[in-house]
């Protein structure tokens, strides 16, 4: 199927590894020129080395001073912003009762207000085109408890925005739709430590909680990504789509 991708502009950030990086790839190999934002710059170069014509910046998504810089560079040398997908994120802190109120401001930042300020910035610039797709990566866990509050309740905070924000601007010709990743497995990954560190509990765990019997894979999430920013996806919008193999309690 011919995504009708070539030669369109996508911004991803945290596409340096794991399900970021898949997604730099399926864009890459649809035609779409794409430029990966990170704080590593190893694996930046190594993308810049693998893959022709996808640019690189170095930043730290924690500021939005980087964030705007980020924005600017792409409108000045592109002209244009047609893709933007908001993949940056990290958990951090544990019990609620023994987190600080900085690990939530940090998780918040991140997770959730990175997302919302780079859509803000693309905004008018997909407005004067009317055109435009963002994709926001939020996570099953968005909608149900488990795991680090600090990054559930930041990937709640995605789902809502992203629907609110798509009502607001789809008359403008611009799609805003969220994926909602299940456990999914690679090398840099939480999962593969957690393998490592106890094999028998996560066969145990994935026995018990994936219908799908296995952890996804990073490019079953980028498929989807992939799809919602095409216009084959063309009356999607204020979804969240689960990628999880059944493994969510919500639908």
């Amino acid at each position: 199927m011919d995504l009708q991708l070539n030669g369109k502009v996508a911004l991803v950030t945290g596409g340096s590894k794991g399900i970021g990086l898949s997604i730099v790839n399926g864009l890459h190999e649809e035609g779409a020129r794409v430029v990966v934002v990170a704080r590593g710059k190893e694996a930046l170069a190594d993308i810049e080395q693998k893959l022709a014509n996808v640019e690189t910046i170095v930043a730290d998504l924690m500021d939005p001073t980087e964030r705007e810089g980020v924005m600017g560079h792409i409108i000045e040398r592109y002209g244009k912003i047609d893709i933007l997908v908001n993949n940056v994120g990290g958990s951090n802190g544990g019990a609620i009762k023994e987190t600080s109120m900085e690990l939530f401001y940090e998780g918040l930042e991140l997770n959730y207000f990175s997302a919302v300020h780079f859509s803000k910035l693309a905004l008018p610039h997909m407005k004067t085109q009317q055109s435009g797709a963002i994709i926001n990566i939020s996570s099953i866990f968005g909608r149900e408890a488990g795991g680090k509050a600090t990054y559930n309740n930041a990937k709640a905070a995605m789902i809502s925005f992203t629907k609110a924000l798509a009502d607001e601007v789809m008359a403008d010709g611009i799609r805003v739709n969220s994926v909602a990743p299940g456990s999914i497995l690679h090398p840099t990954g939480n999962w593969q430590k957690r393998i490592e560190e106890n094999p028998e509990k996560m066969k145990q765990f994935v026995e018990e909680e994936i219908p799908g019997g296995r952890f996804g894979r990073p490019e079953e999430v980028a498929n989807v990504v992939v799809f919602l920013a095409s216009e084959k996806a063309s009356w999607v919008s204020g979804a969240t789509i689960n990628v999880d193999g059944g493994q969510s309690n919500s639908f």
